[in-house]
């Protein structure tokens, strides 16, 4: 195995056991994964439509729709009208969502903390560091037309 796909495999191996963990302490709270995005996502973008919404969770607006459906008759969000374009929904968090973010936000952190328990503060941040590199070079790789990202 080469040392690139070892990395691959690592860095999504990270991500999935975090997220394994994550939705282990989070059972309790009844939402799934998918809705906790939703959540987080629209705790930073409220009054964004929904197909706003869809495209920065990047998932079909479909999806998106019935997931909201299910947010919404938990009492979790409200769909507003458009002030000028009877077309649109903006969404908002409604008050009995801001414990589920409270909730979520510090087993997010018990989970990171978690992952990187034997780590020093110089070796996060490093870690980070890289991490954040690797995106973006990613980010621009992603932006570029398919015949220019393969050329290189």
């Amino acid at each position: 195995m080469t040392t690139e796909s070892t990395l691959s495999l690592v860095l999504h191996d990270v991500a999935r056991l975090m997220r394994k963990r994550f939705e282990r302490l989070t059972r309790a709270a009844g939402l799934t994964r998918a809705q906790w995005q939703v959540l987080s996502k629209l705790s930073m973008h409220e009054g964004i439509y929904q197909k706003g919404l869809a495209d920065l969770l990047e998932v079909e607006p479909v999806t998106l729709v019935r997931l909201l459906d299910k947010m919404q008759a938990r009492g979790l969000i409200e769909r507003r009208n458009h002030p000028t374009d009877r077309r649109f929904f903006l969404l908002f968090l409604t008050p009995s969502a801001h414990p589920l973010l409270q909730f979520m936000r510090s087993i997010g952190e018990q989970t990171r903390l978690e992952a990187m328990a034997d780590f020093s503060p110089q070796e996060y941040d490093q870690l980070q560091q890289y991490l954040e590199r690797m995106r973006e070079h990613l980010l621009t790789a992603c932006s570029l037309p398919p015949d220019e990202a393969t050329a290189g």
